[in-house]
């Protein structure tokens, strides 16, 4: 049977809003970006991000959290426009694919990728296309902006945006899943996972929440 534990009275759970950043033309045309490629949004990622900021504009955002890639930046603009406090951090950078950035590579035509894939699903995590991260090193980054997000007990309402790959792994490290569960976090385009953290675990309110993106902008 399982028990929900009631928060001390004087504790108030934490929002954080995880969000990845809206289309850019490497997603549509399928080639990989990581922390390499700092491409900007195209039409369809801006219009993500309006539609975003129209369902979420009138949430009391206490920071806005980025990567230090403007692909984020230009996701929650319109939230930095209103004069948020916000902080860019490359920890939440995306995941290094190496020298395979800027290219195309798929699953059926790359057997180094393919075989990456399935070694770090396998467990193998520590595994890395060449040149690039493997996720044990991103998740190593990211522990220090984690430790930072949890001190900052004033903020009660916090808007994170990132990366794809660097959200699964964050959210493996939020949820206490081993890296491995990587591919268990999907993930889209303006994507949102809503969290909540008692001060002693984090837990997912909302999964792949994409709702905002249904409403005109």
């Amino acid at each position: 049977m399982h028990v929900h534990a009631k928060l001390p009275l004087n504790v108030k759970a934490r929002t954080i809003f995880l969000l990845r950043h809206g289309q850019t033309d490497y997603n549509v045309q399928g080639i990989v970006q990581g922390s390499g490629v700092d491409s900007s949004l195209n039409d369809t990622g801006r219009r993500q991000a309006a539609q975003f900021f129209e369902a979420y504009k009138h949430m009391p955002f206490d920071k806005i959290y980025t990567s230090a890639l403007r692909r984020t930046h230009e996701s929650v603009q319109q939230f930095l426009d209103l004069g948020l406090p916000h902080e860019a951090h490359a920890g939440l950078n995306e995941i290094s694919w190496g020298v395979r950035e800027g290219t195309r590579i798929t699953l059926d035509e790359d057997a180094e990728y393919r075989q990456v894939l399935a070694g770090w699903a396998a467990g193998n995590t520590h595994a890395r296309l060449t040149g690039g991260e493997s996720p044990e090193e991103v998740a190593a980054r990211q522990r220090p902006f984690i430790e930072l997000l949890k001190s900052r007990e004033e903020e009660q309402t916090v808007l994170i945006c990132m990366h794809g790959r660097a959200m699964r792994v964050m959210l493996c490290q939020l949820l206490n899943y081993p890296l491995s569960y990587m591919e268990g976090f999907e993930h889209s385009n303006l994507c949102l996972y809503k969290l909540e953290y008692t001060g002693s675990m984090f837990t997912v309110k909302n999964f792949l929440d994409v709702s905002h993106l249904q409403v005109p902008a």
